[in-house]
């Protein structure tokens, strides 16, 4: 099913550019500007098996993604003046957000070099426990797992499953089998605890992997000092905060600015809600956000900004801009809202 809707998407995307209809209705479908959202940033890898590509893009294709939005006359903003003209409708003119979420240290590697030539404001999400190197990547650690054994086995409700994983077809065939056993609503901690064990079982260190693939607090300060960055709030450790009880969900999102702001200098006034979707963020934690003070939180659900996020600014939308649309029509065709739009049944977006 995921493989057929990656496929109409981008059949979509081709049908709206080639037709020239991603030109025709964007006064109608562009609103007041856009939010991306990025992970990570590095250069391709040859590797056969990579079911999280995903996630990231190559430091080359994120240049040409800003030079050929600033040709598309979009400006680029960061999150307080995109809060600044939300809130006081003063400026008519299209604005774009470029914001990462998680804190890989490729964004400082790579993407930062980039951004910086070009003098591209940018936000960064942190989830303290990836930057002290104890958060679990549990995605990395299923990719790891598959991708280096021609088998594992998978402890699922309570009982041991075994997938073979010795072609590359057995191991995207696992990834799906695994994913679809464990993606239920509502069930993350079934998630975490399996993949937990199967790190145990297949001698992976997610310590390890996480401070490899992580920023310390040390280079998240290099760049909080730059003012083209800003530093935003992703969770304490990465939850589905809507899976937690009320306690636990403001615990996750206060103790975070609280952390950030002890280790960096500055509270963060701006939020991302981990994953994103509705089975991650509802109208509780809408209000949570909204309670302790955050300017924005963003959410992951595709759209660009329109004028009624001015009175819902703790759900905001983003579009994902990742590396399965590694092309630079496509990009066109999602900053021009028209995408987002057809998803709609060609109605004005609808707010988050």
């Amino acid at each position: 099913m995921i493989i057929r809707q990656k496929i109409a998407i981008r059949l979509a995307m081709e049908a709206l550019y080639f037709s020239g209809a991603h030109r025709a209705m964007a006064a109608r479908c562009g609103g007041l500007g856009v939010i991306f959202t990025l992970h990570r940033v590095r250069p391709a890898r040859g590797d056969a098996f990579q079911p999280n590509r995903f996630l990231e893009i190559t430091p080359d294709f994120l240049e040409r993604v800003v030079l050929r939005l600033r040709r598309g006359g979009l400006e680029f903003v960061n999150l307080d003046e995109a809060h600044r003209r939300l809130t006081r409708a003063d400026d008519p003119a299209r604005f774009a957000c470029l914001t990462f979420d998680d804190g890989y240290r490729d964004n400082l590697e790579w993407a930062y070099p980039v951004l910086k030539r070009h003098r591209v404001p940018f936000a960064i999400f942190v989830t303290p426990a990836f930057a002290d190197g104890t958060g679990h990547l549990w995605w990395q650690t299923l990719e790891t797992a598959i991708a280096e054994n021609d088998s594992i086995t998978v402890r699922i409700d309570g009982h041991e499953q075994g997938f073979a994983c010795a072609t590359t077809a057995d191991k995207h065939s696992a990834m799906r089998a695994i994913g679809d056993a464990l993606s239920a609503p509502g069930d993350e901690a079934k998630l975490r605890a399996a993949m937990a064990d199967l790190a145990r079982r297949s001698n992976i260190d997610t310590d390890a992997a996480c401070a490899s693939a992580c920023m310390t607090w040390r280079e998240l300060a290099r760049l909080a000092a730059d003012p083209l960055v800003t530093i935003g709030a992703h969770t304490m450790t990465h939850p589905k905060l809507r899976t937690l009880d009320a306690d636990a969900a403001r615990y996750e999102i206060s103790a975070s600015a609280d952390r950030i702001a002890g280790e960096l200098g500055v509270r963060p006034d701006h939020f991302a809600f981990p994953y994103g979707d509705a089975s991650a963020a509802g109208e509780r934690e809408f209000g949570l956000a909204a309670e302790l003070g955050f300017k924005t939180a963003l959410t992951t659900r595709p759209s660009v900004l329109t004028g009624d996020h001015r009175t819902r600014l703790t759900r905001l939308p983003r579009i994902s801009l990742n590396g399965e649309y590694q092309r630079l029509r496509h990009v066109t065709v999602l900053a021009s809202g028209t995408a987002t739009a057809l998803w709609q049944r060609l109605r004005r977006p609808q707010p988050a």
